[in-house]
């Protein structure tokens, strides 16, 4: 999964991209409203972490501008602001969840695994497909209750298709949600790494639709 994290205080931003890569996310970072504006028109992210006191202005004058063009990737907003004023401008705006500083960076990582999660259409925590099931807390990954060894990347990919599952999910898609924009990978990157999971997890679970992509099966019998 990838974040934009939209924070002009180096040091908050930076304990929180170690904390959210501890969780497997790949964060791209935003000091001002306008660098954001620019990220979100222009590159897929699955969360975005919004601080409201930006230099360039209220972080929740941007989220409007943002919900007002239909842009509607789920938002967490970060802020000082205690009021519930503030907080219901932030609602009004088009927040999905609000954090008050200070906080536990966990408390962030819960939050926006919770929103991300939602957004896919998963009310538990722990995502099934078969006996393959993902704790979105922990990124953990079980086959049957054993558990999976999984790499970072591969766990990433994994977590993508299993909250789109049973849906097709692109090259493309995968290209933009699962990977670096810095470091995006050629075709044959994603290929290896599908070949991987297959391996570790049975070559019928992930199928491959010619001109469409991936997607994940519960099973066997029933490839579709």
């Amino acid at each position: 999964m990838k974040c934009l994290l939209v924070e002009d205080d180096r040091a908050l931003a930076d304990a929180l991209v170690n904390a959210l890569g501890d969780g497997d996310w790949l964060v791209e970072q935003a000091l001002t409203g306008q660098e954001a504006d620019f990220l979100v028109r222009t590159e897929a992210y699955d969360a975005l972490i919004l601080d409201v006191g930006l230099p360039d202005g209220d972080g929740t004058r941007w989220l409007a501008a943002w919900r007002d063009d239909g842009i509607d990737l789920p938002v967490l907003i970060l802020t000082a602001r205690e009021r519930w004023a503030d907080k219901a401008a932030g609602f009004s705006a088009g927040a999905d969840d609000y954090v008050t500083k200070p906080f536990e960076a966990a408390e962030v990582l819960f939050r926006l695994h919770a929103l991300v999660r939602r957004s896919h259409g998963h009310a538990h925590p722990i995502i099934k497909v078969g006996e393959l099931s993902l704790d979105t807390h922990t990124q953990h990954v079980t086959l049957a209750g054993r558990p999976i060894g999984l790499t970072a990347q591969e766990t990433r990919l994994l977590s993508y298709l299993m909250h789109a599952a049973p849906r097709v999910v692109g090259r493309t898609e995968l290209s933009e949600h699962v990977y670096d924009r810095d470091h995006e990978p050629d075709s044959n990157v994603i290929d290896v790494q599908v070949s991987r999971l297959r391996r570790k997890l049975g070559a019928w679970r992930i199928v491959t639709r010619r001109g469409q992509g991936y997607h994940l099966v519960a099973d066997a019998s029933n490839p579709s």
